[in-house]
């Protein structure tokens, strides 16, 4: 049971009564005189995260009243409650279904995440009695989804490098059941990854192939996720502005793991498979160099135009290795590029497909549930800029254009056009504190993949 609800319902607890702004006069005729004068004097509207608290007789909290905007959205509602309220127990007021209900709790339980590990926080008893329509299976399983990525991206790279990135995924297969084994250093090289080996080398601590396996029986799902715990740029060095963030380069990672973790928990009938190339791209005397040419898994060779477009690179060998099982769904999710987020900022992943098909069913499954994404083309007409000279392709282009659909078409190079595949460049972080959504590392897509896999597979 998450700590922000209460163990078991209250008759002492304090009603949370959303409000929209259409229905206020509706609502004020029905509440008691002194209330509806309480919120006339306060000018509550009913506008969005509008927060009102009124007080009883004996100088307590009455009830709460919370604007609800035009109504549509309970995700977000209680999003910041938990850090706004006094400490006591509290209660949704509201006639909500089951799924307005869920989408509400799963709000508060999001909107209760605080990253404690190196700051102690004022310790404050806020909790909600669980709405009894709400499915808290689905709740805890995703917000212990999202709290795992957001731990994962908020840990700076100094405790957490591939090793720790590996252990993280131990203990993830562990709690469920599951394989998993950890290729690590040379044994790349034996085992025939050698783009992971290529980009982890420069750093004191090894590069590594995470591959975690559950399930044993239903359609393969593969989950790809990029795992560069620290970006330097490597030999084409990052300037200190651009560096500063790449701790959260790993965001890729924790997005695999967090998902995964949804679906064991949620016991779906699917052989789900997670790989994780987890590297530092470092600055040393054996660093990757700009014109070496790679050997890769799948057997084609790579020029490298930039040392700092490290993370297709590793990607490529775990997405080859990926397509040898033949999977039913495969999905690939990395902090790839900054010309993504140029595109469509940093709440909005860019989402490329080899399938319309599946890319529709996305986009859906996306709108549904407020996990939005945008579909960016994986134009053949550019492949031709990712030629080299002297190799198969090239990792970048010498294009200034299209940055993100060139870091995609290369990745594609690298998956059966067999395998139904989706990839999903994402930022993986909040520049700004919303309700449900503090400021810092942060799950995309999640909800809406979660819900592709159940509606496909469950």
């Amino acid at each position: 049971m998450l700590a922000c609800f209460a163990q078991r319902p209250s008759d002492v607890s304090v009603p949370i009564q959303p409000i929209a702004k259409a229905e206020l006069e509706r609502k004020l005729g029905k509440l008691t005189a002194r209330q509806a004068r309480w919120l006339k004097a306060a000018g509550f509207t009913g506008a969005a995260g509008q927060v009102q608290l009124a007080p009883d007789e004996k100088g307590g909290i009455e009830r709460v009243f919370l604007g609800a905007g035009d109504g549509k959205e309970a995700l977000w509602l209680l999003g910041d409650l938990p850090a706004r309220l006094p400490q006591g127990r509290y209660r949704l007021d509201a006639p909500y279904g089951k799924r307005q209900a869920t989408q509400a709790a799963l709000g508060w339980a999001l909107g209760a995440y605080a990253f404690t590990r190196y700051k102690k926080r004022e310790t404050r008893q806020v909790a909600l009695d669980f709405p009894a329509k709400a499915d808290r299976a689905h709740v805890e399983r995703t917000a212990a989804a999202i709290c795992l990525v957001r731990d994962l991206i908020n840990t700076p790279a100094q405790d957490l490098g591939p090793g720790e990135l590996a252990e993280a995924a131990q203990k993830l297969a562990r709690a469920h059941g599951a394989q998993c084994r950890v290729t690590v250093g040379e044994a790349l090289l034996k085992q025939n990854f050698p783009m992971i080996h290529a980009v982890g080398k420069a750093s004191a601590r090894a590069p590594r192939l995470i591959d975690l396996a559950w399930g044993a029986r239903g359609p393969r799902v593969t989950l790809v996720g990029k795992g560069v715990c620290f970006d330097s740029g490597g030999l084409d060095l990052k300037p200190s502005a651009g560096m500063k963030m790449m701790k959260k380069d790993m965001g890729g990672a924790a997005h695999a793991l967090g998902l995964a973790s949804m679906i064991m928990a949620a016991k779906l009938k699917v052989r789900l498979r997670v790989l994780v190339p987890a590297v530092e791209n470092m600055v040393a005397g054996n660093a990757l160099r700009p014109l070496d040419v790679l050997k890769t898994r799948k057997g084609l060779t790579v020029e490298v135009g930039n040392t700092d477009a490290e993370g297709r690179l590793v990607l490529a060998d775990a997405l080859a290795e990926a397509c040898r099982d033949k999977p039913a769904l495969l999905l690939d999710f990395a902090t790839l590029t900054g010309a993504a987020r140029v595109a469509l900022g940093p709440e909005l992943p860019a989402l490329f497909a080899n399938r319309d098909g599946l890319a529709r069913e996305i986009e859906r499954f996306a709108a549904a549930e407020g996990d939005p994404c945008w579909r960016l083309p994986l134009w053949r007409g550019y492949k031709s800029g990712l030629d080299s000279r002297v190799a198969d392709l090239n990792n970048i282009s010498d294009s200034g254009f299209a940055g993100a659909i060139y870091a995609a078409l290369f990745l594609e190079a690298f998956v059966d056009a067999a395998v139904p595949w989706a990839h999903f460049d994402l930022f993986a972080w909040n520049n700004k504190t919303k309700p449900g959504r503090p400021e810092g590392g942060e799950a995309m897509m999640l909800r809406a993949l979660y819900a592709l896999i159940e509606h496909r597979f469950g």
